[in-house]
């Protein structure tokens, strides 16, 4: 049996990977969770409130982190930039888990109420981006913006280092944003031409 509650919480989150994997997400139980990590019912449900927040855990620290290191970015920069920076400075929590971060993707695009789930998720992480860039005094229009766009660059990023570990998640991410500056300076160019 686990003997902290960061191990128990650890090994529900692996049996109900297998478990949703093997199963499917919706034929499996939470007392067939618990069981598989050798833990009791009354455990999971200390550690989570249903089986879909098994993949969703610490999305409440990743949130705070995101939003604290926008406000504490250095004044001068440039909203794209200051999200770029906040997602380097949570790129470890991912690395650290990159075991768990595939098998659960794959997860949640094959079931509905966990893809409902991951944009409920998303949609708070952007906005509270949104509002720690504009208490830096970004038009609210631009904070919007900025994190929306900021946020589907990131999963882009996320995505490429699944598809190829070959490179750190940090070199996805700068590439991945690079790609953005590129794909927007395109489009500003395309527009400035005079008609033909």
């Amino acid at each position: 049996m686990p003997r902290s509650g960061a191990e128990a919480r650890r090994r529900l989150q692996q049996a109900a990977l297998e478990l949703y994997g093997e199963r499917g997400f919706d034929q499996t139980t939470t007392a067939e969770i618990a069981a598989r990590a050798g833990v009791n019912e009354r455990t999971f449900f200390r550690h989570f409130p249903d089986k879909r927040e098994v993949l969703f855990h610490g999305e409440a620290d990743l949130r705070a982190e995101l939003a604290q290191t926008v406000t504490e970015a250095p004044d001068g920069l440039q909203p794209l930039d200051i999200l770029l920076r906040a997602f380097r400075a949570v790129e470890r929590i991912l690395e650290d888990n990159r075991a768990f971060a595939e098998p659960r993707l794959q997860v949640i695009a094959q079931t509905p109420a966990l893809r409902e789930r991951e944009l409920a998720k998303s949609a708070s992480i952007i906005d509270a981006m949104a509002q720690a860039l504009r208490q830096r005094g970004v038009a609210d229009r631009l904070a919007k913006l900025a994190a929306q766009t900021g946020w589907a660059t990131f999963h882009q990023a996320i995505q490429d280092w699944i598809d190829d570990g070959s490179q750190s998640l940090d070199a996805h991410l700068l590439q991945a944003f690079e790609d953005l500056r590129a794909l927007t300076a395109t489009a500003l160019s395309a527009e400035a031409r005079p008609a033909g």
